[in-house]
Formats: C-alpha cells, sequence, structure tokens
C-alpha cells in the first residue's frame, strides 16, 4: 500500500458537509468528498463516472491540521439570468490562511496516477469551491508508509513562517481527522464519503471519523530557546 499526502493551503477554503438552504457553511477541515472532488478533477473524470469516483473513495482518509486558520463569513448575491430578479442573499463561510495535509491510502498504482494527475491536473485544483484557489501546488508527497496516520506523523510540519514563529515548544501537537472503522465506539459520523457527484443527483454517504494527534518536531527546533525552568535557580541554591 501507498499514501499520497497532498498541502491544502491558500488564503480561503471552504469545505461543506451540508447545505442548508442559504446557509453555506465550512468544516474545521478539508472533507473527503472534497478532496476526492480535487483528485477527480486533476484525473479528469466526468461528473457521471460513479464507477471511477468509486475507486476513488474506497481510498481511506486522513487530515492533518497543520494550521487552523479563521473562520470567516461572507455573503453572496446573485441575479436570475432571464428575470433579472435577485435570488436570495446567500451566507458563506470560509476558512482564511488555514494549512492541512490530507493523506490517502490504498492501492499504489492508483494513488501513483493520481500523483501524476495532481503534479499535471486537467482541471485546476481548488480547495473546496471554486472561489478558493490552493496557494501553491498541492502535490506534497508520495510514500509507502503503511498507514496515512504514520505518513502524518512523518511529514514535517507545513504551517506558514509566522504561524510557526508563534510556537516556541520544540514539538508540536497536531489533530489528525482519520478515517475509523464502522464499530469503532469513539468515532463520530460525517456525512462526507462520496458516491456520486452527477449534477442531477449528488449522493455522499456517512462515514466514520476518529480524532487523533501526532507530535512533530518544530522544523527549528535546534535554534529555540531551551525550555525554561522557573525552579532550576533554587535547585542551584540548595546544592
Amino acid at each position: 500500500m501507498s499514501v499520497l499526502a497532498l498541502r491544502l493551503a491558500g488564503p480561503l477554503q471552504s469545505w461543506g458537509a451540508t447545505s442548508r438552504f442559504a446557509r453555506r457553511t465550512t468544516e474545521s477541515a478539508p472533507t473527503k468528498s472534497g478532496v476526492i472532488g480535487l483528485l477527480a478533477a486533476a484525473a479528469g473524470l466526468e461528473r457521471g463516472d460513479d464507477t471511477h469516483l468509486a475507486e476513488l473513495a474506497a481510498l481511506r482518509f486522513a487530515v492533518r491540521i497543520d494550521q487552523p486558520g479563521t473562520r470567516l463569513r461572507d455573503f453572496h448575491t446573485a441575479h436570475h439570468a432571464v428575470t433579472g430578479k435577485a435570488m436570495p442573499v446567500s451566507d458563506r463561510f470560509y476558512l482564511a490562511d488555514a494549512v492541512f495535509v490530507a493523506a490517502l491510502h490504498g492501492d499504489p498504482g492508483l494513488l501513483a496516477d493520481l500523483h501524476t494527475a495532481v503534479r499535471n491536473p486537467v482541471y485546476a485544483p481548488f480547495l473546496g469551491r471554486r472561489s478558493c484557489p490552493p496557494a501553491q501546488p498541492v502535490d506534497l508527497a508520495l510514500t509507502d508508509d503503511p498507514t496515512a496516520l504514520d505518513a502524518l506523523r512523518a511529514l514535517p510540519w507545513q504551517a506558514s513562517p509566522w504561524h510557526q514563529r508563534q510556537h516556541r515548544q520544540h514539538e508540536v501537537d497536531l489533530t489528525v481527522l482519520r478515517e475509523a472503522d464502522p464499530d469503532d465506539p469513539a468515532a463520530d459520523t460525517l456525512r462526507d464519503q462520496p458516491v456520486s457527484f452527477h449534477p442531477a443527483h449528488r449522493r455522499h454517504a456517512l462515514r466514520t471519523v476518529i480524532t487523533d494527534h501526532v507530535r512533530i518536531p518544530h522544523p527549528e527546533a535546534g535554534t529555540l530557546p531551551a525550555r525554561h525552568e522557573p525552579f532550576a535557580a533554587l535547585d542551584e541554591e540548595s546544592a
């Protein structure tokens, strides 16, 4: 098995799992549906090609939150193309200045093809919505790690330099949302398992997700100041 890792960073991202009328929310991290959609677009899959979509959807998915970003609310206006009548105003939610590492685990041949596709995409990738382009190429690595969690534990911290400077610990604790077995008692559910992207009948199934954590070395660990020990002076006096 192999793991394909993607770096998802940009000024704005929006990863919706549910839409309620004129309210378009975003999850706090990329959804499996959104990332599979990015890969399907890069590979040039047609929206009605549910057979090939099923191959991508069978990949095990996990995402590491390297920089959580800030939730932002905006609104959207539109007019009917024929009548010119104003449509209802909709609220749109985004994540600003966020950075994630998504990992997909599965068949090495399929992941190698997808790695090639994201490096030379048929359709340009976007971070949840077409109005949210990535800040740089999304391909990060293709590894032979046994699981997505192992890959996310080994990959360097991808947060922006200004965000890294705010953390002075030699290691950082990062949250990972990973796909779990359906019978895992600690798992939550999210309706982001893609079944069909057909415009006339988009369908998503429930997926089990579990929250985990990994500790990653700070890229500048060698230059960080030594950990402050407030009782060190007392120890010296008593010696």
